[in-house]
């Protein structure tokens, strides 16, 4: 019964905490070019909100076990929504900076705690499922209010926006307390750095070492992520700019967004049926070949928002399955003792990305346009596929069928992660 009411609680809170971030992705950056930002500082506002989350999650060693995860989820939420508000006091850039990185570290914490959550509360033999559900909750509100939130502030004014977000957001925290995390015996903590993260529940004899020929393998992994969200997180910030027109960034967002969530639960259960890391190639060259598309469009096109909207589904489902695919092989590799590790690694390499990549291309849409920057930006994905051809960070042995133990783990029956956030959420 516990388990059956946490999953309903937990995927409602993480659709509440991306319900707030998605839509001020696009949103942000409009509100501060009309304080008389430049596209430098535009873009600026994505890069300090994914700067900030990355120096949180960089704590993550002390925060989870002071915390613990379904405290960390709702403390994150809380500083997420409520300073979300607080953007209709000024435009300027110093003041949406400020507030950005407040709540950047919100969404750092709910991000890496509603990950590991959704893996660690999974039942067995059923993680890929649950941590595949998890994605499509945190991706739900991309398709939904990430287009919304443009058209709202286009038609109904920035406010309408900016209060709607904070509302959903805050809906985070009592769902995240209404969880009940199983208590567990902690391993030893290191004190540094993010490889010391470990979940809120852990095995007792938790390895001391990092599992599997150590975390080296997984810089590869992080590369191929940390390249896309950055292509992507350029696209979403900049949209707007590149195309004007009412309705057509909304179209182009949309078709981005919803083509994330099938990417990724197409890319789960290939996963789980095949194999993790089949897909990853062709991901990347999806991911590649779409955020050149809408380069073409924008660049090429009077009317950009047919060809630009097609090119963004492939973009999408490029990037979806490849969160899925990164996640699938990081959480395989390190095994459930280092869950909450992985979970910060992850969700850091996400951050990086899509912070430099929305602070890259408005850096480089003064030299060669928006469009032009979107090109340099699939070029930059395009670079790292033989990363995704290595298929790193894959165990050696190949896949681990169910029923049998992963490298570094101590329970049976689990394969690892199924689709991934953004994230996402």
């Amino acid at each position: 019964m516990t388990r059956a009411r946490n999953l309903p609680l937990l995927l409602a809170a993480t659709f509440a905490v991306f319900s707030d971030y998605a839509p001020l992705l696009s949103v942000v950056p409009l509100w501060s070019a009309t304080g008389g930002s430049s596209g430098v500082g535009a873009g600026a506002a994505t890069g300090v909100t994914m700067g900030a989350g990355i120096l949180v999650q960089l704590c993550m060693g002390r925060l989870v076990p002071a915390l613990g995860l379904r405290r960390l989820l709702m403390t994150g939420s809380l500083l997420l929504s409520l300073p979300t508000a607080a953007y209709l006091l000024s435009p300027a850039l110093g003041w949406v900076l400020a507030v950005s990185a407040v709540r950047g570290a919100g969404f750092g914490m709910a991000a890496v705690a509603g990950s590991a959550l959704a893996a660690e509360l999974a039942p067995p033999g059923r993680r890929a499922a649950v941590v595949g559900w998890y994605g499509a909750a945190a991706g739900l509100p991309q398709v939904v209010c990430l287009p919304l939130g443009v058209w709202c502030a286009q038609t109904f004014g920035f406010p309408v926006v900016f209060l709607g977000a904070t509302v959903l957001g805050g809906l985070a925290v009592p769902l995240a307390w209404a969880l009940v995390v199983p208590a567990a015996v902690p391993a030893a903590v290191p004190a540094d750095g993010p490889a010391a993260v470990e979940p809120a529940v852990l095995a007792p004899t938790a390895p001391p070492h990092p599992p599997a020929g150590g975390f080296a393998p997984l810089v590869g992994l992080l590369a191929l992520l940390a390249a896309s969200a950055a292509a992507v997180g350029g696209v979403t910030s900049f949209v707007a700019f590149a195309l004007p027109a009412p309705g057509a960034a909304a179209v182009v967002l949309f078709a981005l967004s919803a083509a994330m969530i099938l990417g990724r639960l197409a890319a789960g259960g290939l996963a789980d049926r095949f194999g993790e890391g089949r897909t990853l190639v062709p991901a990347v060259i999806a991911a590649a070949l779409g955020t050149g598309g809408i380069a073409a469009a924008v660049l090429l096109t009077a009317a950009a928002t047919v060809p630009a909207a097609l090119a963004a589904a492939v973009c999408g489902a490029g990037f979806g399955a490849l969160q899925n695919e990164t996640l699938v092989l990081v959480f395989a590799r390190t095994g459930p003792a280092r869950r909450g590790m992985a979970s910060t690694a992850w969700n850091m390499a996400y951050d990086v990305g899509t912070g430099a990549g929305s602070l890259l291309v408005g850096v480089a849409s003064r030299l060669v346009g928006v469009g032009g920057a979107f090109l340099l930006s699939a070029v930059a994905v395009a670079a790292v596929l033989p990363a995704a051809w290595a298929r790193p960070g894959r165990p050696r042995s190949g896949r681990v069928p169910l029923g049998e133990s992963q490298p570094g783990s101590s329970q049976p029956g689990q394969t690892g992660a199924g689709t991934g956030t953004r994230r996402r959420t």
